[in-house]
């Protein structure tokens, strides 16, 4: 793979994932390289060479604009995983058939989206609040020190998505493992991704049969019901295959981790968690502002560009990949005012941590509301929280897409 250039050669590469000095610290490099390289060559854990977004104007356009898409196998993209340790997510693998371009994604969202609106999470509510408190009230009776991110982070949006969509929970430890291997960078070999994919679709495969013949009040139940009544077929099998997985992914990775990450942040600098037990009102923009705030999200979201493009001045060409660092962007002074201040009360928040655009994240309702139920159930049941150990002795997890700490050690 050669290195793609833009019209002005960069004088700051850089080698991702950027090191950062303490798991919950930004990398160093990104305030110079918004400054004076918006559009760096990068790195990539493969060895290729992409080019690498820090400016929120810039990361936004890119992401808006429909005619680029995450890269697949049938791109000449760069590769983000070394040979053989990509999980489906990295490498655009076909195993997964969600539609990711034109008309079919489109439709493809438009079944799948209306079930995460936020009128529907509301519904749901209750429910995640009974479970919150269940998980939060167990480790309480087991005892400090506890690991928020086994007791409650993990398990809960585990038990949320299982409800969703009508899998067993029981099986939350095997779906760990697969989702883990589908977002892969340098964790597993080859051919542990290979079994790991198939067990996941022969599982989801084998789900979607036992729906059909005996449909229950769940998501893929719905999917299943409503594409056989609407005169169109609805969703493939395939389509529902991977819908199911895409969602228990996120389920287990992205939200358990934006959890243990959220209140880590918040009890690293012990004013913050005090400012939100004298004012709850503030949970829903401290939210926000987690998520805004997250440096730990990942590599960011990759885009194939299949056609010449301005990106900040500089001209990307056509061929090329770029990577959208949308933490980086997330702590642009240019859109954020003290961008490097934790501000609980920040209004607005346009952050792009859930992307932007068509193929921004179709479950960020959900993700928001669970967030925001976990803090407001740990404010009530565990004002006296507090981290067992310094925030920079926190351990981060390797080797995937997404960012997160293996464990987080809390007491009261």
């Amino acid at each position: 793979m050669t290195d793609q250039a833009v019209d002005q050669p960069t004088d700051l590469p850089v080698t991702l994932p950027l090191a950062t000095d303490a798991p919950l610290d930004p990398p160093t490099e990104w305030e110079e390289l918004r400054a004076r390289c918006p559009v760096a060559h990068a790195t990539l854990p493969s060895g290729d060479t992409a080019l690498y977004l820090t400016r929120y104007d810039d990361v936004r356009a890119l992401l808006s604009d429909p005619r680029f898409t995450r890269p697949t196998e049938r791109d000449n993209a760069a590769r983000l995983a070394p040979e053989g340790t990509g999980g489906a997510a990295v490498t655009g693998s076909s195993t997964f058939a969600i539609p990711d371009r034109g008309e079919p994604h489109q439709r493809w969202r438009r079944r799948v989206g209306k079930y995460f609106t936020a009128k529907r999470m509301t519904a749901l509510r209750p429910g995640m609040v009974r479970l919150a408190e269940d998980l939060v009230d167990t480790m309480l009776a087991e005892g400090a020190p506890a690991d928020l991110r086994a007791s409650l982070g993990f398990p809960f949006p585990v038990y949320v998505i299982c409800d969703l969509l009508g899998v067993p929970a029981d099986d939350r430890d095997r779906f760990s493992h697969w989702s883990d291997s589908f977002l892969s960078v340098t964790r597993y070999t080859a051919d542990e991704i290979r079994a790991a994919q198939r067990e996941f679709v022969d599982y989801m495969a084998g789900h979607i049969t036992a729906k059909r013949a005996e449909p229950a009040d769940d998501l893929l139940s719905t999917l299943i019901s409503e594409g056989e009544g609407d005169g169109d077929g609805g969703l493939s099998d395939d389509e529902l295959v991977a819908t199911g997985v895409g969602l228990l992914v996120a389920g287990h990775e992205t939200t358990a981790n934006m959890i243990g990450k959220m209140v880590s942040m918040l009890l690293g600098d012990r004013t913050r968690w005090e400012t939100l037990l004298e004012n709850p009102a503030l949970v829903r923009t401290a939210v926000e502002e987690s998520l805004r705030f997250d440096t730990n999200l990942g590599f960011g979201l990759r885009r194939y560009i299949g056609e010449d493009v301005e990106i900040g001045g500089h001209l990307v060409p056509g061929g090329s990949t770029v990577v959208c660092s949308m933490p980086a962007a997330n702590r642009d002074e240019r859109t954020f005012a003290g961008a490097a201040d934790m501000d609980l009360a920040r209004t607005p928040n346009p952050h792009l941590t859930f992307g932007v655009g068509p193929h921004s994240c179709l479950g960020q309702s959900l993700a928001r509301t669970e967030l925001q139920v976990v803090l407001e159930t740990l404010l009530t049941r565990v004002p006296t929280l507090r981290l067992a150990v310094p925030a920079t002795a926190l351990r981060k997890t390797e080797g995937l897409l997404v960012g997160g700490l293996r464990e987080v050690p809390v007491s009261w």
